[in-house]
């Protein structure tokens, strides 16, 4: 009963906090932005810190006191959505290879995972979670019966297991499918690079306008390319792409298949907005 009643919290806060990053974001992208890893509204995120702090607080009397003051509870979720935040940056960027958030640019940043302003935020945030809504959403939920309590459970555990096994499916082909896309570029380039070493005259100046007609071929390879791939992502894809802040080099890669990587990714995401852009007129 216990572990049905945190999964089903989980799950709940999962979904407000999924709210709360989706009209966010597109107030300040000016655009609609359907935050989150996974495929369904829930950023696991937010349900798996509230619902860690609605149990510390329940397991320590002295923390659900009234008089404990405010500040020991802004401390609190500070320090904890600091780690929650840095742990799950780290656990994605070693699986993925990429970030869905970056703080590099913000002050008071620990390796673009975490940063002060933001931690600050999320206590604040937090105060007004212990306070408020922990409260309300317990009250709320007391009175559902135990057996609806197990079912829901048992249908969200069916529905999350599903969601999560859809975007790792997603995520693993989209990842495959950009590495498929840098080794013909490669591929490509070397062959127009031939091309242009067998057309170089010994003059100077000949040499030059072929190098300008190297990069030219160059770009037009890569928006090629990537207007290739992009129009073969599914929806989920296109969803997923978009919501990675940007890709990190391979440490077993050379500095240059990385530099070529970065690019073309950066290529791809920008025509892939391009297409969920028209899509999301369209409907």
């Amino acid at each position: 009963m216990i572990v049905a009643q945190c999964f089903v919290e989980f799950i709940l806060y999962s979904f407000l906090g999924w709210v709360w990053e989706s009209i966010y974001c597109t107030t300040v992208e000016k655009k609609w932005a359907d935050r989150g890893f996974l495929f369904g509204p829930i950023c696991p995120i937010y349900g798996s810190c509230v619902v860690a702090v609605s149990v510390l607080f329940g397991l320590i009397p002295a923390l659900s006191d009234p008089k404990f003051p405010i500040w020991g509870i802004f401390i609190i979720c500070v320090i904890g959505s600091a780690i929650a935040e840095f742990a799950t940056s780290w656990v994605l960027e070693k699986r993925f290879n990429a970030r869905w958030w970056d703080y590099s640019d913000m002050p008071l940043n620990i390796q673009g995972r975490i940063c002060v302003p933001v931690s600050i935020c999320f206590g604040l945030a937090g105060v007004l979670i212990v306070r408020f809504l922990i409260p309300f959403v317990s009250g709320m939920l007391q009175v559902i019966h135990p057996v609806i309590y197990v079912t829901l459970a048992l249908v969200f555990a069916a529905i999350f297991g599903a969601d999560f096994a859809l975007t790792e499916a997603s995520l693993s082909t989209l990842l495959k499918d950009v590495e498929k896309m840098h080794a013909e570029f490669v591929e490509k380039s070397q062959s127009n690079y031939e091309k242009v070493q067998g057309g170089v005259a010994s003059i100077e100046s000949r040499v030059n306008n072929e190098k300008q007609v190297m990069a030219n071929r160059v770009n037009d390879l890569k928006e090629s390319l990537s207007k290739l791939h992009a129009n073969n992502l599914s929806p989920n894809q296109l969803r997923i792409l978009g919501s990675i802040e940007r890709i990190i080099p391979d440490e077993r890669k050379s500095e240059e298949h990385n530099r070529t990587h970065m690019m073309l990714f950066k290529e791809l995401k920008r025509i892939a907005g391009g297409i969920a852009d028209k899509k999301e007129n369209e409907n």
